[in-house]
């Protein structure tokens, strides 16, 4: 039996998607907040990529003062609430807590993060507004989190932004591959609906730039432009059979159901492909949609996975089911999706997998979802002249600026790391975004026309 049953309701589908980070209320985080040790040159804060005086934003939720705890995080966060409840804090600011080391239960930061957030935007608290004019623009490919958290300081430094959205939502990977038992879209639009009315940046949606002929219209309009692009579709390596019918991508499927998740399609019995972080959330997301069965299949042994612990827990507490060193070898069917051939590995002492001859064995099921990472844009990248990528197809920055090989050009998220955390993100495009500010204020403007 599964462990859920098929949604068909809005009321069903919030009970299979609870929230693992549900919202406090005044009393729990009061109370929640008084275990703090406000703990000097505290640990959580080095462990935090965006660098939030942690200590000091809980202190002021016990002293009363929620709007300043409120403050105190976006000044260095623009994401603070989805960031308090999407951020592995397991792994980052509460697994760096120091009563981890006593055997107690460490501050629930994340969550008292997003209540301080979460009442801001609920009274439309003002904290920020436009720096004054500079009379300089910079346009910015991307609405995800580095292309919204570079507007926002920009804007703050008097800077004119626009920002070119190829879908029709900000904010990237936040909407279109953050599970919503992690957050909702409605919280997300939320968040980004408040940041856009106190900096006022233009987002242009349905908007993408793909051809040779855009770029030189913004590189002549533009005193600078950020790429904010991250990352592609999934990767399927020309495995055999990927492109049946119910063989889809992990990315893919996660956008679906964030989007339409009433209408995404699941199968009997699920076959998820890979052992990171994006596997776990297809998987757990999969047996929440009400399928009978879902395995999770990984070339490695499962301590080779790079997911977080917790979220190989998770998804097995939705009844999902592993199978390790093992790697596929052909998606099965004619039309559409009747199983996945694997075949067993091993791996040797410097960690090289080699495939088992003659162990190949075939799963029934009627899904295969691919979580086996996501391509890099660089058919795009090779249309900006002089800029630079590495062998894996990420772009190459000055990475104490953002700044490309192509001076006109910064960079930061999920293009230039790979694939991290939207809270990486943010806190990287903050800092391009100072860098931008630093160099034009040296240099006046990296525009084309100007440049010549």
């Amino acid at each position: 039996m599964p462990e859920y049953n098929r949604p068909t309701t809005e009321e069903e589908l919030k009970a299979n998607f609870g929230q693992l980070k549900p919202l406090m209320n005044a009393t729990m985080a009061y109370y929640e907040s008084s275990r703090c040790l406000y703990c000097y040159d505290a640990p959580c804060v080095q462990a935090c990529p965006t660098g939030i005086d942690i200590p000091l934003f809980i202190r002021q939720i016990n002293n009363g003062n929620v709007d300043g705890a409120a403050k105190t995080i976006y000044d260095s966060n623009y994401f603070g609430n989805a960031c308090g409840k999407v951020c592995p804090t397991s792994e980052l600011c509460e697994g760096a807590c120091v009563y981890n080391k006593q055997d107690v239960k460490p501050i629930e930061i994340g969550r008292l993060q997003s209540f301080a957030t979460q009442q801001a935007m609920a009274s439309n608290k003002q904290f920020f507004k436009p720096g004054r004019p500079n009379g300089k623009k910079i346009g910015i490919i991307g609405a995800g989190p580095a292309g919204i958290s570079c507007a926002c300081e920009l804007r703050l430094l008097g800077y004119e932004v626009d920002i070119f959205e190829a879908k029709s939502k900000p904010s990237g990977l936040a909407v279109y591959g953050c599970a919503p038992y992690k957050i909702t879209n409605k919280e997300i639009f939320e968040e980004m609906d408040y940041l856009q009315g106190q900096f006022g940046y233009t987002i242009h949606f349905n908007h993408p730039i793909t051809t040779r002929e855009q770029l030189d219209e913004m590189e002549i309009t533009y005193d600078a432009i950020f790429l904010a692009i991250g990352l592609g579709a999934t990767n399927t390596y020309n495995l055999a059979g990927v492109d049946l019918k119910n063989c889809i991508g992990a990315t893919e499927f996660i956008a679906q159901l964030k989007i339409d998740p009433l209408n995404t399609i699941v199968g009997k019995k699920v076959v998820v492909i890979g052992g990171g972080n994006t596997a776990m959330d297809a998987a757990s997301e999969s047996a929440r949609l009400g399928a009978e069965e879902v395995i999770l299949a990984y070339r490695r042994s499962k301590e080779g996975m790079g997911a977080y612990p917790f979220e190989y827990v998770l998804a097995k507490g939705a009844g999902v089911k592993g199978v390790f060193s093992v790697s596929p070898v052909s998606v099965e069917g004619k039309s559409t999706v009747k199983g996945i051939k694997l075949i067993r590995t091993e791996e040797d002492e410097k960690g090289y997998l080699s495939n088992i001859e003659g162990s190949e064995f075939v799963v029934d099921c009627d899904m295969v979802i691919l979580a086996t990472g996501q391509s890099k844009k660089t058919k795009f990248l090779s249309m900006i002249e002089g800029l630079k990528i590495d062998k894996r197809g990420r772009i190459k920055i000055n990475s104490n600026t953002g700044q490309t090989n192509n001076p006109m050009y910064f960079a930061s998220g999920d293009a230039v790391n790979g694939g991290a955390e939207v809270v990486n993100a943010c806190g990287e495009a903050k800092n391009s975004a100072r860098s931008i500010h630093r160099i034009l204020l040296k240099h006046g403007t990296m525009k084309k026309k100007d440049q010549e």
